[in-house]
């Protein structure tokens, strides 16, 4: 990534079929799918929504004059442009996350003591953006958490050297981190403009700004910046794994884990950052909906339902697709990616055998036993197991097969299990 460059991912021109599209992403992992005469069984890939630079009132792309990248928009934001995020997880039965900044937020003017946090540096003056709408947003917030997850992004996004403004607040344009003490007062102050507003507790989610980060350690430092963030709850990191430092270091392809935090390859977005008002089209990647707060958002925002209407009609079809779920929220979707990459799965006549032995070297990164299958039938199906527990059991029928999405619960932790099934 340039100095001076939010992002410079190309736009998936090759994408083909109406699945994921031909990426690295199929690469990795076990059997992720097993097929005989007439029955297949899938373990699906996840597939999460993440929004970046979620936060900001201004629009403005302050970069050229030394400030922010903010979004970039031709217009401020408003509440309804948080409500936006809602109703998008609403309509989808999801929980996006919304990878927050937080340094237009400041009622107290706090950030004065941080020079490396914003371009005013000790002057810092953010009375502009006192208002009604901070109340109005985070009532927004607050009450929707079920469709609505609030990610640690930053504070100012950048970060000030004397009156420079570089790339960026967590990490340098290599991906070195921060010097530990300034990461350690941004974190601070993320927390303290979480308390003025009353956002709630401090994340357990983490977006690098600029998507500059650093796998495990960096430059001379002693301790990485996941094992910084954890000490903070954080448990889970998404980024692109092209910009991320020692990105040859995450263990598990689509994902790594540094210093007991799950790092999640993002892959490349369908926007670029700043596309605004614009009707998404195009395949999935990978396993993260990456997008940027404008890719979501209309001119007038009157006119946000449009946008989200066309992303709700974009994403709703993986749900129905064997190969690919929705996640309901980070937790799940963290469980399930596990899944996807370490658990293997047979059919043998009138079962399949699912082989968690890898799965189960990573037990403390998951936060319960469970596992989505998916099983495409030309018959009616019934199923049994005497090692698992089979729960959820949703039946969609087509016009020539049946496509069944069960959850199987290893609660007793097998290393191996069977589920039986049998003509209805």
């Amino acid at each position: 990534m340039q100095n001076m460059t939010r992002r410079e991912f190309t736009k998936n021109s090759a994408l083909m079929g109406a699945g994921l599209a031909a990426s690295n992403f199929v690469a990795f992992g076990g059997t992720r799918s097993a097929r005989n005469a007439d029955i297949s069984v899938f373990i699906p890939l996840p597939i999460q929504i993440v929004i970046d630079d979620v936060g900001w009132w201004s629009g403005e792309d302050g970069h050229k004059s030394q400030q922010p990248f903010r979004t970039g928009i031709s217009r401020n934001h408003v509440p309804a442009d948080y409500q936006a995020i809602v109703d998008l997880g609403t309509k989808l039965g999801v929980r996006p996350q919304a990878a927050t900044i937080l340094c237009e937020w400041d009622r107290e003017n706090i950030l004065r003591e941080v020079p490396t946090i914003t371009w005013m540096r000790e002057k810092w003056d953010n009375s502009k953006w006192v208002g009604p709408w901070l109340d109005e947003a985070a009532d927004i917030i607050r009450n929707n958490q079920n469709h609505y997850e609030l990610t640690l992004h930053g504070v100012g996004h950048e970060y000030w050297q004397d009156e420079n403004m570089t790339r960026a607040e967590w990490a340098d344009s290599s991906g070195q981190m921060r010097p530990l003490d300034q990461v350690e007062l941004h974190l601070d102050y993320f927390e303290k403009l979480l308390d003025q507003n009353q956002l709630g507790p401090f994340p357990t989610s983490f977006v690098p700004t600029a998507f500059l980060h650093g796998f495990g350690l960096t430059g001379n430092h002693q301790i990485s910046m996941a094992e910084v963030v954890k000490k903070r709850g954080i448990d889970y990191i998404n980024t692109p794994f092209n910009d991320m430092y020692n990105a040859e270091g995450a263990q598990f392809g689509l994902f790594g884990i540094d210093s007991g935090v799950i790092t999640i390859d993002r892959g490349e977005d369908l926007f670029d950052w700043n596309d605004f008002g614009e009707r998404p089209s195009g395949v999935l990647a990978g396993p993260t909906c990456g997008l940027h707060w404008p890719n979501l958002l209309h001119e007038d925002p009157l006119g946000n339902a449009e946008i989200v209407d066309a992303w709700v009609n974009l994403l709703k079809p993986y749900n129905d697709k064997p190969e690919t779920i929705l996640a309901e929220n980070s937790s799940l979707f963290r469980n399930q990616l596990v899944h996807y990459v370490c658990t293997k799965v047979q059919i043998r006549k009138d079962k399949f055998e699912i082989d968690f032995l890898e799965t189960n070297t990573l037990n403390d990164q998951l936060s319960n036993k469970q596992l989505t299958l998916k099983i495409e039938s030309e018959r009616a199906l019934t199923f049994n197991s005497e090692d698992v527990t089979l729960s959820k059991l949703k039946t969609a029928q087509g016009k020539d097969s049946y496509l069944y999405t069960l959850v199987i619960d290893n609660a007793k932790d097998h290393d191996k299990a069977v589920v039986k099934f049998e003509t209805l």
